[in-house]
């Protein structure tokens, strides 16, 4: 009985295996409950001040374009400079950036364009740092570890995502707008703590300055990677066509079920959760590309039926459905990069990755906003889960070498594992020659 739970229960190697590991994983719990408090405060304040919805929503415009002029240059930038530094330094960045959000909170009257501001300087350091860690994780966890490291950050996050809005609302409403913003500065000085601790880690050997070359030098190997291109576009295509959140008011109207709204923004993580609590058998399987395929085919599917039934309580185990669909997309997409990226363009790959799970969302909200208001809520549901589907079938028709995707056959991720291995031999003081050449490829001087 015990074998059997443990085959089930999430797969604690790296938390075991690797220090660095547990300090990030800690670290980025305490940042999520910070960073939450903030995320609530925020909106609730413009709300207050202006009374107005449109106020609020011109959040999201003020945050998109530094999300992806940053994420795209901070990709850069954690190729070039020690990822420890980026990590530490945005950290207290966006302590500061609480400090004034508290200061412009205690003053008797506060003022509304300090807190777009701080949106914007959030957003762009967000971009800045998400590169970064994303890129240290295929340094500090054994190559065959990565799925299950994966399987561990998802669930932080999604113990954040759940616990940290309903604690948020609880200190914002009783306690108060400042309140929750000296909590969230709280939360970084702690955060920047345990980053002070982390291993560093400086860039590959002849590393380039970031530039605009250097972006271009990776957005080109991702092209020519078919693999890592069905990543992306299969994940673009499901938040594009089928993330419906932001028509879930007039979802809960249709239904008769106002009540129900907050269960249906919380269903996704959820079922999300149950899925990383029994994910230890994701460590044992090495078709990861399937994990994108079917992840992303049954999010779409569990969308369509939420859109379908009329019963407000299948629709919300539709959306607990959904969420542990996307769950598996995500542990099949996350294992994808750290398996095949080469070191010396994990970070500028990273930045694309940001952009390729963050835009996606943002435009599905304006396709299903407007879709809504043209064939109502439910079609507006239901149609985008189906073409969610139909879009995924054929773009794994499409990119074949997707589907096919074995960690231990493809050349990428064999080159890849050989790189670290290389790497973690020289750390011990036992490998002569570098990374690069360890893994099969032709030395510097002689392309």
């Amino acid at each position: 009985m015990t074998s059997k739970l443990s085959a089930v229960l999430p797969d604690l190697s790296p938390w075991r295996s690797s220090p660095d590991f547990r300090l990030l994983w800690v670290q980025g719990l305490v940042t999520y409950f910070a960073s939450f408090m903030a995320m609530i405060a925020l909106p609730l304040q413009i709300k207050d001040l202006t009374g107005s919805p449109l106020a609020v929503g011109a959040m999201g415009a003020v945050e998109l374009v530094p999300l992806i002029v940053f994420g795209l240059y901070g990709g850069a930038l954690a190729d070039a400079v020690d990822r420890r530094r980026m990590i530490l330094g945005t950290e207290a960045g966006l302590g500061l950036l609480a400090l004034i959000l508290l200061v412009n909170a205690m003053l008797p009257e506060p003022m509304l364009w300090p807190l777009y501001v701080v949106a914007a300087g959030v957003s762009a350091l967000a971009g800045l740092q998400r590169p970064a860690l994303d890129s240290l994780m295929a340094r500090i966890v054994p190559h065959d570890q990565l799925t299950a490291a994966a399987a561990l950050n998802a669930l932080r996050w999604q113990v954040g995502a759940i616990a940290g809005p309903a604690l948020a609302g609880v200190v914002v409403a009783y306690a108060g707008h400042a309140t929750a913003y000296g909590i969230t500065i709280a939360g970084f000085a702690v955060s920047v703590v345990l980053c002070l601790r982390l291993s560093p880690a400086p860039p590959a050997q002849g590393a380039d300055k970031p530039s605009l070359r250097g972006i271009a030098e990776g957005a080109r190997y991702a092209w020519s990677r078919p693999v890592l291109l069905g990543t992306y576009a299969i994940d673009l295509a499901a938040m594009l066509f089928a993330f419906p959140n932001t028509i879930f008011p007039f979802l809960a109207d249709d239904l008769d079920a106002e009540w129900s709204l907050g269960l249906m923004y919380a269903a996704g993580s959820v079922g999300s959760v149950v899925l990383s609590l029994t994910s230890g058998w994701t460590s044992r399987v090495r078709r990861h590309g399937l994990f994108v395929v079917f992840g992303a085919a049954g999010w779409g599917l569990a969308i369509f039926a939420a859109g379908w039934f009329s019963n407000v309580w299948l629709v919300l185990v539709c959306l607990a459905f959904a969420g542990a669909g996307d769950m598996l997309s995500g542990l099949g997409r996350s294992t994808i990069w750290n398996q095949t990226i080469p070191e010396e363009l994990r970070g500028r790959l990273a930045g694309i990755e940001v952009l390729s799970y963050s835009v996606g969302p943002q435009l599905g909200q304006v396709r299903a906003g407007a879709m809504a208001g043209w064939t109502g809520t439910r079609p507006a549901i239901w149609s985008g889960g189906l073409v969610c589907v139909v879009s995924v079938g054929l773009l794994a028709a499409t990119l074949p070498k997707l589907v096919t995707y074995d960690a231990l056959t493809d050349e990428d991720a064999q080159r890849r594992r050989a790189q670290q291995q290389a790497a973690a031999e020289a750390a011990a003081g036992g490998a002569p020659k570098d990374a690069g050449e360890a893994a099969g490829e032709e030395p510097a001087a002689r392309r």
